[in-house]
């Protein structure tokens, strides 16, 4: 039985061209610099490696941001339905300005520590600590950390009958 889904969060299509084709320009920019003007060969390999490292990371953000990110009752996980965190495991949400959050995003605390995953762009977890947004729209991810605030909320409160 599939679950109601709360709440949806997606890169939006302009950010996401955006900083993909950021990316290969830093890339594409630092291997003409490497090819034009040749310097050590120290240097020259050091380039070469950035470069490529910033062209394997525009890759990987745009597959990253072609998933999305949902809330139901029980979880947050991803559009192909891989979980970022239950929760029942989540402590708290940090929207603050101090926040060590991505852009536009949120910061999920848990109880438990789970495998570190960084999906740029879109999500990333370390530890106890899992950080949602980046290319979303501010609004989207704000409503989401809304009501993962009022579900985590309602859980912690005890039934009183």
């Amino acid at each position: 039985m599939q679950q109601e889904i709360l709440a949806t969060v997606k890169a939006s299509s302009p950010r996401r061209w955006l900083g993909v084709g950021m990316l290969a320009i830093v890339g594409a920019l630092v291997i003409y610099v490497a090819l034009a003007s040749p310097p050590e060969f120290a240097w020259q390999v050091f380039l070469f490696v950035v470069g490529a490292a910033a062209f394997w990371l525009a890759h990987r953000m745009w597959h990253a941001t072609k998933d999305w990110i949902e809330l139901t009752q029980t979880e947050l996980r991803t559009g192909a339905g891989r979980l970022i965190a239950s929760v029942e495991d989540i402590e708290s949400v940090d929207r603050g300005v101090f926040a060590f959050k991505p852009s536009n995003g949120f910061l999920v605390k848990t109880r438990n520590k789970a495998a570190n995953c960084w999906e740029p762009g879109l999500w990333w977890r370390f530890g106890h600590r899992v950080g949602v947004g980046g290319m979303t729209a501010a609004a989207e991810t704000k409503f989401m950390a809304e009501i993962l605030t009022t579900l985590i909320q309602s859980a912690s409160i005890p039934n009183r009958t």
